[in-house]
């Protein structure tokens, strides 16, 4: 098990792969932790480097206090980095993750090689929305919002056909910190980066999902769009494409990153 005390915060991670091969950060969807990658660490830790982590308020992460920012998420990757001696890596983000990758390209774009964006947007939901989820976390913690989630992360087959993977998820929900919960959802609420796409340079994989109700494919075609020469890539999945189409997911991603 291994941390990094960063700037305030304690960041939990993990590191796959031979030191030599190429890296890449993945980076989670709200209210998980690192391990809802191990269907991509289980295909691609022989071909690559890959460093998973708790994002602040997650996992084994330590908690802040008060909302959190995107820049503070964004500013966690790069600390982690700097720790660890890399100096550019390629960056996968899903949902939250996804507008982490943004903030990253918009901000910091010598220490990206590639960026994969899934399940995410430049903008997600309104104001309203998530402080009203945040006052409901706040008030109940994670209890009442738990079943809607999984009905948004997963279709109905995959949570009947996958039971045993939806439970799991199930418990990295129930063991987030609903403090933690909040704070990242404060960063998701006040980020928007739709003005912003075409500061991105870096070589980008837009991946979307046919029925996916939190960021729809529209907003994935509006990220594939807007950046230059990205490449747009739709599976057969809910919101966690990642896990309900991990062999989907794996394959565009490994494509990808060999160019």
């Amino acid at each position: 098990m291994a941390f990094a005390d960063l700037d305030g915060i304690r960041i939990h991670y993990e590191l796959d792969g031979d030191e030599g091969r190429q890296a890449l950060v993945l980076s989670n969807s709200l209210g998980s932790n690192a391990s809802m990658w191990q269907p991509q660490i289980v295909t691609l830790a022989s071909q690559i480097r890959i460093l998973r982590y708790d994002p602040r308020g997650h996992g084994k992460s330590s908690v802040p206090d008060g909302p959190s920012t995107i820049a503070d998420l964004g500013l966690d990757v790069l600390g982690l980095l700097d720790r660890l001696g890399i100096e550019k890596a390629s960056f996968c983000g899903i949902s939250m993750g996804g507008v982490v990758g943004q903030w990253l390209a918009v901000n910091a774009p010598n220490r990206l090689d590639r960026l994969v964006l899934a399940n995410t947007a430049a903008k997600i939901g309104t104001a309203e929305t998530w402080n009203a989820r945040i006052a409901i976390v706040q008030q109940d913690g994670l209890r009442t919002i738990i079943p809607g989630t999984l009905e948004r992360w997963f279709t109905a087959g995959f949570r009947e056909t996958h039971r045993e993977t939806v439970s799991a998820i199930e418990a990295m929900l129930w063991a987030t910190d609903p403090g933690g919960y909040a704070s990242c959802c404060a960063a998701i609420r006040d980020a928007d980066f739709r003005m912003n796409l075409r500061e991105i340079f870096a070589p980008t994989l837009v991946i979307s999902s046919t029925i996916d109700p939190v960021t729809p494919t529209v907003d994935g075609r509006f990220l594939a769009e807007e950046i230059a020469g990205a490449r747009y890539v739709e599976l057969a999945a809910a919101h966690l494409s990642s896990v309900e189409a991990a062999e989907g997911f794996n394959a565009a991603l490994l494509g990808f990153l060999a160019g």
